[in-house]
């Protein structure tokens, strides 16, 4: 699931970029369209003073950091626009102006002349100015920040005042989302090409709101194929098959979902009920004696059975489109016995199946058939995701398109790594990413309720990519629409069922 709903996604483009990939843009910008660097930089400038006044127009004081790179020089126009608004502002210099490239020293000519207070950084000083630019470190600085420049992202976090981030927050890493020492901004307008670092890991707590300008280089953009992409629902439901006017339940697929250990019995039903509303034909489930009658009680629609070896789970597999294994599986001899015949059926006899939980954990375990599959969803987040790597989660986290990109080289099929910024692979395609949902899905059972959502999907004719990612856009949007609801603090992974079914009403 994905933890945040700040980004303004609708507005955003769908290819995600690496710092080298924006690079690389620029260059295009200035050489194919014949746009001096320096202009590109006052449109940068410009574009973030612009939103700036937008989200807080009674401001009458600005204090902009300005490091030694480029980020600089948009700093530098932006408080040269400042100040010819006749808005109070200084600047904190963090380095020679003397010594910065040729684009961002003509932006610190400009800001000079429009009469700039600046002064050099000092470690104790207080911020003069009611809300504070970044311009301290752009795409280009790499590892932790250091010296001065840890210690102004600390004056500035600490100073609890609104923060507007040019391109990037300082100290985010464009590629990866990682980060140490970072500023915290409020808004972040972004430029040319999108990061792919601000959407996933810390990226989205760091960048407060979204924003993004192609400063009229869309045409570049357009040139340069993204190794990453945004994906929304409304794209993938084009996918999913129509329902014919003489449809019955056969054609839309048999799910069995085989979970509910002692103590567990709800996650089991999470899966089901949400496979259930999202449209596939039959809906099975094979559980724990003692849960019968409390699933039927709650959902008298799904076929509820009692399975207490593997050879009784077998005739319930035969019926099955596709498999759904792991909510609330537990990890006993019962459980292990389960996940063993599932898993064999499944390759055997090629039927889709999607892992969650603790099924992911006995797979990294080597408790199931070894060897890649193509028609698989695995579906971790990132503890689940380190086990399965036998690496550790601050790994993973590290680097999450690495991460997910290494999982479904050794496992096949298709990869979700669940977080801020949800991450789908699957063969050759671009690596997806859901900026949906918000963090009152940080709450127990929504994995359950994602499972059953992808298997419905793929019971009615998905294939295991499509489903993947319809699932955790369909999942996210049905977060949102909840916590509009009932707030983020009290939802429950229950409270996303009726949206799904309402967000896929019309498809």
């Amino acid at each position: 699931m994905t933890m945040y709903n700040h980004t303004q996604s609708q507005a955003l483009p769908r290819a995600l970029y690496t710092a080298e990939q924006v690079k690389a843009l620029d260059q295009a910008a200035i050489n194919e369209l014949g746009i001096p660097g320096i202009k590109l930089m006052k449109r940068a400038g410009r574009a973030a003073f612009e939103r700036l006044l937008q989200h807080w127009p009674e401001t009458d004081s600005l204090t902009v950091y300005c490091g030694g790179g480029n980020n600089a020089g948009d700093g530098y126009v932006v408080a040269a626009l400042a100040a010819q608004k006749r808005i109070a502002v200084d600047i904190v210099q963090l380095a020679d102006p003397e010594k910065l490239p040729a684009d961002a020293y003509t932006a610190y000519q400009f800001a000079r002349q429009e009469g700039v207070i600046m002064a050099p950084f000092q470690e104790h000083g207080a911020i003069a100015g009611e809300v504070v630019v970044d311009g301290l470190l752009g795409i280009g600085a790499s590892g932790a920040p250091r010296g001065d420049y840890a210690a102004a992202i600390r004056q500035i976090n600490e100073a609890g005042k609104p923060v507007l981030a040019l391109d990037i927050p300082s100290g985010l890493c464009a590629d990866s989302g990682h980060a140490e020492d970072a500023v915290k901004a409020d808004v972040t307008v972004c430029f040319i090409g999108l990061k792919r670092g601000l959407l996933t890991a810390r990226g989205p707590k760091l960048c407060g709101r979204l924003y993004y300008h192609d400063l009229a280089c869309a045409e570049v953009c357009n040139k340069l194929p993204a190794g990453v992409e945004r994906i929304q629902s409304a794209e993938l439901l084009a996918r999913l098959p129509a329902r014919e006017a003489d449809a019955h339940k056969g054609r839309f697929g048999h799910v069995l979902v085989v979970g509910g250990d002692y103590g567990f019995a709800g996650a089991a039903l999470l899966s089901a009920e949400s496979a259930a509303r999202c449209g596939a034909g039959l809906v099975s489930v094979a559980t724990r004696a003692e849960h019968i009658s409390a699933i039927i009680s709650r959902r008298p629609e799904l076929m509820a059975h009692a399975v207490v070896s593997g050879q009784e789970l077998e005739p319930l597999l035969e019926k099955a489109t596709v498999v759904v294994i792991g909510p609330g599986l537990g990890r006993s001899p019962w459980s292990e016995q389960l996940l063993q015949k599932a898993a064999d059926y499944s390759a055997e006899h090629h039927i889709p199946m999607v892992m969650d939980a603790d099924a992911l954990n006995m797979l990294a375990e080597g408790r199931v058939l070894e060897g890649a599959r193509d028609n698989w969803v695995l579906t971790p987040h990132p503890g689940e995701a380190a086990r399965l790597l036998k690496s550790d989660i601050p790994s993973i986290e590290n680097d999450r398109f690495e991460s997910v990109a290494q999982l479904q080289q050794r496992y096949g099929g298709a990869v979700l790594l669940k977080g801020a910024g949800s991450l789908i692979c699957c063969n050759q395609a671009a690596i997806g990413l859901a900026s949906v949902g918000n963090p009152g899905m940080a709450t127990a059972g929504m994995g359950d309720v994602l499972s059953g959502v992808i298997a419905a999907l793929i019971a009615q004719g998905m294939s295991v990519g499509d489903a993947c990612r319809l699932g955790v856009c369909l999942h996210g949007d049905a977060g949102d629409l909840a916590a509009d609801e009932f707030g983020q603090r009290g939802m429950l992974a229950a409270d996303l069922i009726p949206y799904l079914a309402e967000l896929l009403a019309e498809s």
